[in-house]
């Protein structure tokens, strides 16, 4: 394996948008940015198994995997792990009330509903160069 191939993070994330357009991110134990719901796949797991198991173990949220929505393959700086990249499977699903009362499980330390429209220099780098920048071009998935 060449030294790019160990440098890339293979991960599924999870768009969640609430009524108000806002979308759901998390921060990581000892960390300062902040990302989508997701993580890195199991061996031979499917990328929208991953998006549904990490939901569930970062938030307590369940998803229904056949609700996902994918939005595309993104490879971005990893926000955690420099000289790392990101390449990110994300996936867009509706809204469900468990997850406005979502809290932080795992190794999640800190949840955020985020306006996507609004600049931060705490956002991982691929919420602003990918995700957010095509969100308010495309309707949030229906409940």
């Amino acid at each position: 394996m060449s030294g790019d191939a160990r440098r890339i993070i293979r991960v599924s994330a999870v768009v969640m948008r609430d009524e108000q357009g806002r979308v759901l991110n998390v921060r990581k134990r000892g960390t300062s940015s902040l990302m989508l719901p997701g993580g890195k796949h199991e061996a031979g797991e499917d990328p929208r198994d991953t998006a549904v198991r990490e939901f569930a173990e970062e938030l307590g949220v369940p998803l229904d995997a056949s609700r996902l929505r994918p939005l595309g393959v993104f490879r971005a700086s990893a926000a955690n792990e420099p000289g790392h990249t990101v390449e990110a499977a994300v996936f867009e699903h509706p809204f469900v009330a468990p997850a406005a009362r979502a809290v932080p499980r795992a190794e999640i330390e800190y949840l955020e509903w985020v306006d996507p429209a609004i600049a931060r220099p705490d956002m991982a780098p691929l919420n602003t160069d990918y995700i957010f920048p095509v969100l308010p071009r495309q309707e949030p998935a229906k409940p």
